[in-house]
């Protein structure tokens, strides 16, 4: 985590940390994986892990898509986030936003669906130079301001109204090209298991 992040979990502990930290903890339990064993699975040191779980820093959303694939839940869950049935529809006044390590997110669809959708805001510079490889599909939509997307060996600037989708199996990075940050629809599939193995890696070198 650097310095901006950092700041940024300092600053927000005392919104949602209080609701994630213990959610992430049970759920992992639920899923019948120890601190080390769900660690090693999202790429993460236990010990860094176990902050997440006592509040100590915030997950991002990579890191919140990846626990949930893992504990084979949905980030709304992860979020402690309920929601009483799976109407079709979705207001916007109902879509109160969750932030975490300066994304910002909103719960686009319901729960238990075979896929999940948000609108997502990621600030400049998140994701430092971790690279997401897991199954499933993924489809986004720029918004507003633009994304850098790596996939594989090639670099795409995507600009408001251009959009992505491709298999989750593709080594992946997002990235924010402005300062004032990007903001998303993303749609992903669920894997519904809790023996879903998701792998986060590190680049060679950086972003171009």
């Amino acid at each position: 985590m650097n310095a901006s992040d950092a700041a940024s979990s300092a600053a927000g502990q005392g919104d949602e940390l209080p609701a994630v930290a213990p959610q992430l903890r049970a759920l992992r339990r639920r899923a019948g994986l120890t601190l080390e064993a769900a660690a090693r699975d999202a790429g993460l040191s236990p010990a860094h892990l176990s902050r997440l779980e006592t509040g100590q820093r915030q997950p991002s959303l990579p890191m919140l898509l990846a626990l949930a694939r893992i504990y084979g839940t949905t980030v709304s869950e992860l979020l402690g986030e309920r929601v009483a049935d799976q109407n079709a529809i979705v207001r916007a006044a109902d879509m109160d936003p969750t932030r975490a390590a300066g994304w910002t997110y909103f719960q686009a669809g319901a729960p238990g669906r075979g896929m999940q959708a948000l609108r997502v805001h990621a600030p400049y510079g998140t994701q430092g130079d971790i690279v997401r490889v897991h199954p499933g599909e993924e489809w986004l939509y720029v918004l507003k301001g633009r994304l850098r997307l790596r996939l594989g060996d090639a670099t795409h600037l995507l600009a408001p109204g251009d959009s992505a989708h491709f298999d989750s199996l593709t080594p992946h990075r997002l990235a924010a090209e402005d300062p004032d940050g990007v903001e998303l629809l993303f749609v992903h599939t669920l894997l519904q298991s809790p023996t879903t193995a998701l792998c986060l890696g590190h680049l060679n070198g950086e972003l171009p």
